[in-house]
């Protein structure tokens, strides 16, 4: 064999090796999905959100809640039985609202129980999809966050507040339109939050609630962990199944031509139980 043979053969392994590796990953996700619905019974779906980089230019693209989400998440509700129990795995920075509430109000209306998991995050969107669960188990370190709408670059309830502060004169016209359609943003979800919560909460709990997360109290990236979830009143425990840790474990960060920023050897350290010598 010549060395442009053996140059060639190179070539094509390394273009193999990423497809090959990929299938492999995407199997042994394929198999924990399995051993966890056999687990528990029910149906898994995941909505994952990475920040993923093309290929070839190498840029990162920040992936979210979309209309395809949407149609998959509720594709596979409908090929679930009614009765049959629903695990959602949230790990999301959000989307928009229109997918988010779509997937809420299917998730909603399954007669089985519906789980929603958040191992690390669910802001935004992932919150308000998952206020529609029977329950929500979110990781010791997990966070959901504010569900306020963002009218652009700017909160509707901050475009609100200026136009009902400043003088009339100093506020133009484009100003005056997007504070009007943040205003009636707020309300809106406002609406849908209490949708989603109205029959597994009392009703002043809802309120609360629904006013809480769309008023734009925080700033929309504020965390909200599980001591402040269960403080609000939502029905959130933190019993995450070590299999969901696993499964995430499967959905790495890619990282391109870049030194990794954690770095750790990938097994079990526990600390050895010491006993007094007497």
């Amino acid at each position: 064999m010549d060395i442009l043979n053996i140059l060639w053969m190179f070539f094509i392994i390394s273009a193999l090796q990423p497809v090959i590796k990929q299938r492999l990953i995407e199997s042994a996700r394929q198999k924990l999905i399995s051993k966890i619905e056999k687990q528990r019974g029910s149906r898994v779906i995941l909505l994952v959100h990475r920040q993923e980089t093309m290929s070839l230019l190498g840029f990162p693209i920040m992936r979210y809640i979309n209309i395809n989400d949407s149609e998959e998440v509720i594709r596979a509700i409908h090929m679930t039985d009614p009765d049959m129990p629903l695990d959602l795995i949230l790990h999301t920075p959000g989307g928009l609202v229109l997918a988010s509430y779509q997937i809420a109000h299917a998730i909603k209306k399954h007669k089985g129980k519906v789980t929603v998991f958040v191992p690390h995050y669910a802001m935004s969107g992932g919150t308000l999809i998952s206020l529609a669960a029977d329950e929500i188990v979110m990781g010791e370190h997990a966070v959901l966050g504010p569900v306020d709408p963002q009218i652009g670059e700017f909160p509707a309830a901050s475009l609100v507040k200026l136009v009902n502060t400043k003088p009339v004169s100093e506020v133009d016209d484009k100003t005056w339109i997007l504070a009007d359609i943040g205003a009636k943003a707020m309300q809106q979800l406002k609406k849908q939050i209490l949708s989603l919560l109205n029959d597994r909460y009392q009703a002043d709990d809802a309120e609360r609630i629904a006013t809480v997360l769309s008023e734009g109290r925080w700033t929309h990236d504020y965390p909200i962990t599980y001591e402040e979830a269960k403080e609000l009143g939502l029905n959130v425990s933190t019993e995450v199944p070590q299999e969901i840790y696993q499964l995430m474990s499967l959905y790495r960060q890619p990282v391109r031509h870049q030194q990794p920023s954690v770095e750790y050897i990938p097994m079990p350290r526990y600390k050895k139980s010491t006993q007094k010598e007497h």
